[in-house]
């Protein structure tokens, strides 16, 4: 994939993001991986060759380059221009450091998170490249509610929820949502839950803040998390008419309408390489 063809969905996805409401002021990130024929561009482009530690070694990445989202810009800025609000680095080739590779625009503090996710699916094997941080509305509203916070089961009630409020979630979101306790935005506690639950599936819930996903580009990431809350979004358009007519509660799909579906569509147990 082409470096111009990447920055396009970047700023294809950096504008829903925005269009949404999910994106606010400077809120969300987002990470992409990219080809090695970026050599070629740092060679062109002749930055500086500052080295900027990450914080940690990160040695299954050591090389390898990455558009990061700047600090403190707008998705909505990104989106007109990626490479005026982002940049490409170069993970140095002892893991452990960054240089950039196109004008210098300073990554987020949640930078290393991503990267150590990055890291992650590269030691795992993953066609996953995306890395994709944002506040879908209705999501984030759910995880306010205790009950929909219980993960002991698998699937866990809030993905049950979601899968069953229309097929196209079971079909499209298979692996559902997996839910990291709130932890305070940026610390390496998030990141280490969140890294335990993303081993399982394609889009983390943390509690009270917003969603982490990946995906096979930034816009399979999106898509993931947009599938998931446009089922939130039924669920609650559901509860709202369940409050003018308390004896009509949500049913959502039965539990053998939901086996349907998963035998048509084939659909995965767990995350495929």
């Amino acid at each position: 994939m082409s470096m111009t063809h990447v920055l396009d969905q970047i700023a294809e996805a950096a504008g829903y993001l925005w269009q949404k409401g999910w994106g606010e002021r400077n809120g969300g990130n987002l990470t992409v991986r990219l080809d090695s024929g970026c050599d070629t561009l740092c060679q062109q482009n002749g930055q500086p060759k500052e080295t900027v530690p990450i914080g940690m070694t990160l040695p299954n990445i050591a090389g390898m380059y990455f558009y990061v989202k700047g600090t403190q810009k707008r998705m909505r800025d990104l989106a007109r221009d990626p490479l005026a609000n982002g940049c490409v680095i170069r993970i140095a080739d002892t893991g452990d450091s960054f240089t950039y590779a196109t004008a210098p625009v300073p990554p987020t503090s949640e930078l290393p998170s991503h990267l150590m996710v990055q890291d992650y699916l590269m030691r795992s094997g993953s066609r996953y490249t995306a890395t994709l941080h944002t506040h879908p509305i209705e999501l984030v509203a759910l995880s306010h509610h205790r009950a929909m916070l219980d993960d002991t089961s698998r699937p866990n009630r809030l993905t049950q929820t979601l899968w069953s409020m229309i097929p196209e979630t079971l079909a499209f979101a298979p692996l559902g949502i997996g839910i990291v306790p709130y932890e305070v935005p940026g610390s390496t506690e998030l990141a280490e839950a969140t890294m335990a639950k993303i081993r399982d599936y394609d889009v983390v819930l943390w509690e009270k803040h917003g969603i982490f996903a990946v995906g096979q580009d930034i816009m399979d990431a999106f898509d993931q998390v947009d599938v998931l809350n446009k089922a939130a979004r039924i669920y609650l358009d559901a509860l709202a008419y369940t409050a003018v007519h308390p004896e009509s509660q949500p049913e959502g799909m039965t539990e053998n309408a939901m086996q349907d579906v998963q035998r048509i569509f084939h659909l995965p147990k767990q995350r495929p390489c």
